[in-house]
């Protein structure tokens, strides 16, 4: 199954609202991994958009078999391989001036690391949500894979990137609400 493909336009969506409301009465926070949190709560706020999915992606490597591990990367030696579980976040966006203002924020992310971070569709997420994208880190020859493994020092790249993929995403997240608040 392709999971990550390029963007799509909007289409006509009559039916936004009502999965949106559907989605907010059933989002649990406790659910989401623990860093991002605050970044889906907000997006809850924003009445042109609703999450499906986030990750704020995961390290595994000798010594840490976790899953749902979100600490840091320890030093490692150089020839250590790392699985690394995908960082993204897919909205379903309001085709109007709102959403298509945050699409555009959205669609600029990329340039903080080009090789790392896309912006695009999924296909099975399109199929039941138009209007979804894909905000995701990871490297750009694995871009339609959830896991990658890459060597130790690929991997502290990713890391920073994610580190700095999400900082931009607080920062967007939060200009929208500021427009919502003065609105």
């Amino acid at each position: 199954m392709e999971t990550f493909t390029t963007l799509r336009g909007f289409i006509d969506d009559p039916g936004f609202k009502e999965r949106r409301s559907r989605s907010s009465s059933r989002l649990d926070l406790g659910t989401i991994d623990e860093p991002v949190r605050d970044i889906i709560g907000g997006f809850a706020k924003i009445p042109y958009c609703f999450t499906l999915q986030s990750c704020y992606g995961h390290f595994l490597y000798p010594g840490q078999s976790d899953p749902h591990h979100v600490g840091p990367l320890p030093a490692l030696s150089d020839d250590v391989e790392v699985e690394y579980r995908i960082a993204y976040i897919a909205l379903c966006m309001e085709d109007g001036s709102s959403g298509r203002a945050l699409f555009e924020d959205m669609g600029r992310t990329p340039v903080i690391d080009p090789d790392y971070i896309q912006f695009g569709c999924s296909p099975w997420f399109w199929e039941r949500q138009p209007n979804s994208f894909a905000l995701q880190v990871e490297p750009d020859r694995y871009k339609c894979s959830d896991t990658a493994t890459v060597a130790y020092r690929e991997a502290l790249r990713i890391e920073a990137t994610r580190g700095l993929f999400f900082a931009e995403l607080r920062r967007i997240l939060g200009r929208h609400l500021e427009e919502m608040g003065s609105a």
